[in-house]
């Protein structure tokens, strides 16, 4: 998977772009600047744009190439993130360390999802919250991005489910029309969610 990434990431040209992901976007703007964890973080588009707004930012991927490019996006913005070359599956949780988890197109093996959904509620504080957009299997009927296995796809209401113990503050299927860089454009079919640690 990781060579994938690598050879994607590798081109000079940002794969999606180094504008922050619109709903992403729309989360962090409405909360206070605090601590955020941005797992498989890719090209560091929304964890410089966090950075910018004040957040301390920890991401990860598997991708080197995607790290390279995050850091050099931060120079560019001049701020600073803390970003890790890691696989998702090794991912173990600090307790009650973040005020903000974000997933932007995470799309993770059934084997091993919910163990990570689970490590990921480990480490957001109490009153913390997660927000999520993700391809719903809808998805495989357009051609503007993501998995072609429905086995990586997720629906809102497999959300609703993974995150159950959160106070649910939104959570929908939708249609958009992506404008993301080479790899995401056009209409899409996706899956938003956003929640509260309940205190």
């Amino acid at each position: 998977m990781s060579n994938f990434w690598n050879e994607r990431y590798s081109q000079r040209e940002y794969a999606y772009g180094k504008s922050p992901n619109e709903f992403f976007q729309s989360i962090i703007r409405a909360l206070p600047a605090g601590k955020i964890l941005l797992p498989c973080a890719g090209e560091g588009r929304d964890a410089v744009y966090a950075a910018t707004l004040g957040w301390k930012v920890d991401a990860f991927d598997w991708s080197e190439a995607g790290k390279e490019k995050a850091l050099a996006l931060a120079g560019e913005q001049n701020v600073s993130i803390q970003y890790e070359v890691l696989d998702a599956e090794n991912f173990t949780a600090d307790s009650e360390q973040y005020d903000l988890i974000s997933l932007t197109y995470v799309h993770l093996p059934a084997s091993f999802r919910s163990t990570f959904y689970k490590n990921l509620l480990a480490s957001l504080k109490p009153g913390g919250r997660i927000s999520a957009e993700l391809f719903s299997p809808e998805q495989l009927r357009y051609s503007s991005g993501g998995p072609k296995e429905r086995s990586l796809l997720q629906s809102s209401e497999m959300l609703r489910e993974e995150f159950a113990s959160l106070e649910i503050l939104g959570c929908y299927d939708t249609e958009i029309v992506l404008n993301e860089g080479p790899f995401h454009q056009g209409k899409a079919a996706v899956a938003r969610f956003a929640g509260k640690k309940i205190i």
